[in-house]
């Protein structure tokens, strides 16, 4: 992935995604120099993000950490804090829970939105601070950079891309990256 500066290969400032001309559920992420594709949230970008509204939440953001798959990928290379995916890890979804917009460990047929997927959409996921400090009650949860159906359609509130694209964006994110949803 291009620098912010010609020539440099330090982390990136600043990440922008915008919505595509036409159709507010689909973007493009521009980062030092390169454009590549995403699918966004089935609701389009919206300012006043609610919890199951299917919208990208317009702001300004940092990337916290990378979850990934380890059976499937070797470890990628990043900046950010890495963590490999467990079947028992997931993400709590329930505004009523005091654990709402923060990682689980499940058991059985607990409730949550488990990282460990059948498809591969969550074999790489960037967590993002959202609704983190504070966190507030129905404001979104789960809203995080991950991979793309091979159509691109509509996320549930996320920003996702190509693998190839995620792993070029990976190299060079960094803790003070701002990632700028407009």
């Amino acid at each position: 992935m291009a620098s912010n500066k010609a020539g440099g290969n330090g982390p990136l400032t600043t990440i922008r995604i915008r919505t595509a001309a036409g159709n507010p559920r689909r973007g493009w992420l521009a980062a030092g120099g390169l454009t590549v594709p995403v699918a966004l949230g089935r609701g389009g970008i919206r300012a006043d993000k609610r919890e199951g509204d299917g919208a990208t939440p317009r702001g300004i953001f940092r990337p916290l950490r990378v979850w990934w798959r380890a059976d499937r990928h070797p470890h990628p290379k990043t900046l950010l804090p890495v963590r490999a995916i467990r079947s028992e890890d997931a993400w709590c979804e329930d505004p009523s829970s005091g654990n709402y917009n923060r990682p689980l460990r499940l058991k059985g047929d607990s409730r949550g939105d488990r990282l460990m997927r059948e498809d591969r959409l969550y074999d790489f996921i960037v967590e993002i601070d959202h609704n983190t400090s504070p966190r507030v009650a129905g404001r979104g949860s789960a809203v995080f950079l991950h991979l793309a159906r091979p159509d691109f359609s509509p996320t549930a509130g996320c920003v996702s891309m190509t693998r190839s694209a995620m792993l070029r964006l990976l190299e060079r994110l960094g803790p003070q990256t701002r990632i700028v949803i407009e």
